[in-house]
């Protein structure tokens, strides 16, 4: 029985040399002095600044990819026990006590190191000699910008390595199909090239050329097989399906995954929430989750509202109105209606606040039970402060003479009657009869007498005079086909009126927010409106000043100082 005992227990292994000592000769050249220099190299000021926000679990959005790539170097700070607190601020300054640089440096290095035995793998996978593979690999291994970015806290080796992973996972499964089809390394690979890509995205959108290169590739080989005699049909749908479940499934699921986490890590409010809708800021804690959470929902006549424009740009604004008027007469000649100025303004204001009234009475509380407001419903929007109406009329706009000047109405007893009903539009409501909602409803204003939508006009960087306090124009905009933003408003923050007395009502809109109801955003919600803000926030026509063309890569005429040492230069 114990027979077995009696023969020495042999495993055998080959051991590509080759493979061994580029991986070796990889790693010495990326991590050797890793910590050197101990200052901020180039993009690390870049980086450094969302690695110790994901320290802080304070949210923010980059407009230059995915967050895959980030949340790997916050990985790193998170083993070397970072606790964020480093100021960020320009290249070269010194890393303080608490950073710990080798360990935010470590998984770039890492995966630079790596890409050198996987130019090599790649190569032989291609059915060319050792020889060139070790050719191809030795370039790798010596290039001088691949060795600079390996060595710091960037995100182009690691990108680099997950698309080389990604061709090589898929010439290894792409032979193996010859010989050995659903094999468990014929899984393995396959599977593995998904995930490659998924991860090659997730880091940078660069990812993206590669990911479509192998699906190309895998539709042309499948294309192959389907005048394959020898195989079944039900054998081509085994093939489809798996090549369907490892090249595109996966990877939108692990896509989705990386921002799931993201979400999850940044659950704070921060810096950059005023850019995201007001439904997402509430989902945040602290900032406006804390003046909005438990709010009333649903938005009565009587109710005191802020409205904030769903466009947010140039700067996220909500609309506002003084005791300040219009001038009689512009710089350019033009007269106006001097009626009470209304505009969009970018900082939260006790003159920001409405309340919604039903023409048909005079009361401004909300009655009881509350009387909501549903789409295609007629009210009036009264200025908390001043108490004057929202209106429109057929005068020009002080800067857009081809839309309606919006005003507040003054009664000047002359031949210019106040025009201040308005039609609320919920536009992604689900049903005709849709209540309005804080927060959740995006709404349309749209002018009774006129048809003019309520819109801010400043969304291309135009601000009123000082007459104005350089604040964005709001206009009436004639009705059309066309949807845009700066037509879209939402209630930010909300309370049910109870004071029928202006003096009563004034203190009433200088108090907090009562607290009844909270609701927060689902999971896709948020990552639509995270995606969405990523892809469009980037401004194209702005040129980076390190830019260079395809041709300074070749002949290398420009250059780009990523540290220089404090007293040699």
């Amino acid at each position: 029985m114990l027979g077995f005992l009696k023969n020495p227990v042999v495993v055998t292994a080959e051991i590509n040399v080759n493979l061994v000592a580029l991986t070796a000769v990889g790693l010495l050249s990326r991590l050797w002095g890793l910590s050197y220099p101990r200052a901020v190299v180039f993009d690390e000021v870049y980086y450094g600044q969302f690695v110790s926000l994901y320290m802080k679990r304070i949210f923010f959005v980059d407009d230059s990819g995915p967050p895959f790539g980030h949340m790997l170097l916050a990985l790193g700070g998170y083993l070397g026990g970072f606790d964020g607190n480093f100021l960020w601020n320009r290249i070269g300054a010194e890393y303080s006590a608490n950073v710990p640089v080798w360990s935010l440096r470590l998984l770039p290095a890492l995966a630079g190191a790596l890409c050198v035995p996987l130019a090599y793998q790649i190569v032989v996978e291609l059915q060319f000699s050792h020889c060139a593979a070790l050719g191809a690999a030795l370039l790798i291994l010596l290039e001088n910008s691949l060795i600079t970015q390996s060595r710091f806290m960037l995100l182009e080796s690691i990108l680099i390595f997950f698309i080389l992973l990604a061709v090589l996972s898929y010439l290894k499964f792409y032979n193996l199909q010859r010989h050995s089809s659903f094999s468990g390394s014929w899984w393995f690979w396959l599977l593995l090239t998904g995930v490659s890509c998924s991860c090659a995205v997730g880091v940078k959108y660069m990812g993206l050329f590669t990911y479509m290169l192998l699906l190309a590739i895998a539709g042309l080989h499948f294309w192959h097989m389907l005048g394959d005699q020898n195989l079944s049909n039900l054998s081509l749908v085994c093939h489809f399906l798996a090549r369907g479940l490892a090249l595109f499934v996966i990877p939108v699921a692990m896509y989705l995954s990386f921002f799931y986490v993201h979400l999850a890590l940044l659950y704070r409010s921060g810096p950059h929430d005023q850019i995201m809708t007001s439904a997402f800021q509430a989902s945040l804690e602290g900032g406006l989750a804390r003046i909005t959470q438990g709010q009333p929902l649903e938005v009565a006549y009587g109710s005191q509202i802020t409205l904030r424009n769903v466009l947010g740009k140039p700067m996220q604004c909500w609309l506002h109105s003084h005791t300040n008027t219009y001038p009689i007469r512009y710089e350019n000649g033009r007269g106006s209606s001097h009626q009470q100025q209304v505009t969009c303004y970018p900082f939260k204001d006790v003159n920001n606040w409405w309340i919604v009234k039903d023409p048909g009475t005079q009361q401004l509380v909300v009655s009881n039970p509350p009387r909501p407001v549903r789409h295609g419903h007629i009210v009036q929007l009264v200025h908390g402060i001043t108490t004057r109406y929202l209106n429109t009329h057929d005068v020009a706009a002080p800067l857009s003479p081809h839309s309606q000047e919006v005003s507040c109405y003054i009664d000047y007893n002359i031949s210019m009657p106040a025009q201040n009903l308005w039609r609320v539009e919920i536009v992604n409501r689900e049903s005709d009869t849709d209540v309005w909602k804080t927060i959740l409803s995006e709404v349309r204003f749209v002018h009774v007498n006129t048809s003019a939508v309520l819109k801010v006009s400043g969304f291309t960087g135009a601000s009123l005079p000082e007459w104005g306090y350089r604040q964005l124009e709001v206009v009436g905009e004639k009705l059309s086909k066309g949807y845009h933003q700066s037509m879209v408003w939402n209630v930010e923050e909300h309370r049910y009126g109870k004071s029928q007395e202006q003096k009563e009502r004034e203190v009433e809109l200088h108090s907090p927010t009562q607290m009844d109801i909270s609701k927060n955003l689902s999971f896709m919600a948020k990552f639509s409106e995270l995606q969405w803000k990523i892809l469009t926030l980037k401004n194209e026509e702005t040129e980076h000043k390190y830019s260079s063309s395809a041709l300074d890569w070749i002949t290398m005429d420009t250059n780009i100082a990523y540290w220089l040492h404090p007293t040699s230069g």
